[in-house]
């Protein structure tokens, strides 16, 4: 069909404007997809289907998927591996021609399927009814491309004026995509690299050098043991591996249980749990229960490829802590210091000489001893604090 000139009026015009003025107060790109399809169907472009691909920047995850279809009120999310690119649900569909460079893809789903691309999402939309689709690159800055489709059932498939909408759209949508997504992946980055509570902090404005609060919280300092010794004998990628698995282990368990990991130091943790959440420091030691549980079915697992098990100790104290930013005028650190962080350090240091995997202070123990079996183990002159400190191990 002839393309309208650019200038022409189109049935997506007042949806071009809403997208323009009327979404400054949404702050989810899914919840403005779903609601501009909604927008087109009302506005008379008989859209039956539609779908919003991006690219994001996370550890797990390539990108995300939006679908929208007819008679949904919000868009369904699902997240992609990085392994898709080697799956058939990728090689030769509309997703893997926009990103080689295509600035469109358009399938008739009408015509006899032998004279069409293969595919079999192609299939599936057939199957549905579907009559046409079509893929446009969503362009954003420096080159980034995601990708945004459109589906109808209407008989010879969208015309003209539907087609010209559309595009009208797209470059709208580019900018209120971007800058959701932008949001999306600063928050997504910081929960990565610093947590999620002190990701909040920061994204709230807790960005000065100094600044911080007092926090009372259980702290909990974990430390592979011989990691220089491993790091020294295995390869680099095994090493890295290991790390990894390692971190899992430990990690998962204390994400679960509501503690924040602020730091990991080469093969050591720094996670706390703040008093302010009920039931912290038991939440802690069930935290230490499955990490344990994981560290055993990791270590069965590298018996059975010939590496030796890993062991390491951990230290555990309550106390306050200053929790903010502190480091360099232009590098910052947000992290908690303080007595009790240093005390949690030497206990963690303890484990070797004791010969014990965790070590408990006597102030964290009063707070969950009617909880769990602990095991008295004296006192100890600890480094860098005057008297000696009472100490209790949590057996396996």
């Amino acid at each position: 069909m002839n393309a309208l000139p650019n200038n022409a009026a189109t049935p997506a015009d007042g949806v071009v404007d809403w997208l323009t003025n009327g979404t400054r107060d949404e702050r989810f790109i899914d919840d403005i997809f779903a609601q501009m399809c909604i927008r087109l169907q009302q506005a008379g472009v008989p859209l039956k289907r539609a779908t919003l691909h991006v690219l994001i920047n996370h550890p797990q995850w390539l990108g995300a998927r939006m679908m929208w279809s007819d008679g949904m009120r919000n868009a369904e999310i699902a997240l992609v591996d990085y392994e898709v690119r080697e799956r058939s649900e990728y090689i030769g569909s509309a997703a893997s021609e926009i990103q080689d460079g295509a600035e469109e893809v358009r399938e008739w789903l009408e015509q006899d399927p032998s004279l069409g691309r293969k595919h079999t999402l192609y299939d599936e939309m057939r199957a549905k009814g579907l009559t046409d689709y079509v893929a446009w690159p969503l362009l954003h800055t420096l080159g980034k491309r995601h990708l945004v489709t459109f589906a109808t059932d209407r008989p010879g498939g969208f015309d003209g004026a539907h087609i010209a909408g559309l595009k009208k759209l797209l470059p709208v949508l580019a900018l209120v995509s971007e800058i959701r997504i932008k949001n999306r992946l600063a928050r997504t980055l910081l929960e990565t690299y610093v947590g999620s509570h002190a990701g909040e902090l920061i994204l709230a404005g807790a960005t000065r050098r100094g600044t911080g609060t007092t926090v009372r919280a259980a702290i909990m300092i974990c430390d592979l043991r011989d990691f220089t010794k491993i790091s020294d004998n295995w390869p680099r990628d095994d090493v890295i591996d290991l790390l990894n698995d390692y971190f899992d282990a430990m990690s998962e368990p204390i994400a679960r249980h509501g503690g924040e990991i602020l730091k990991f130091i080469g093969d050591g943790l720094l996670a706390i749990f703040p008093l302010s959440q009920p039931n912290a420091c038991a939440n802690l030691l069930h935290a230490v229960t499955e990490a344990r549980q994981a560290m055993a079915a990791l270590n069965e697992r590298n018996n059975g490829t010939g590496r030796a098990p890993l062991n390491y100790g951990i230290g555990v104290h309550v106390g306050d802590v200053m929790y903010g930013n502190i480091g360099s005028s232009s590098r910052l650190d947000f992290t908690v210091i303080g007595p009790a962080v240093n005390m949690a350090s030497r206990l963690e240091a303890l484990t070797k000489t004791i010969g014990r995997k965790v070590l408990l202070s006597r102030a964290f123990a009063d707070l969950v001893e009617n909880e769990f079996a602990l095991e008295h183990v004296g006192q100890h002159e600890v480094r860098g604090f005057s008297k000696p400190i009472e100490l209790f191990a949590y057996p396996e």
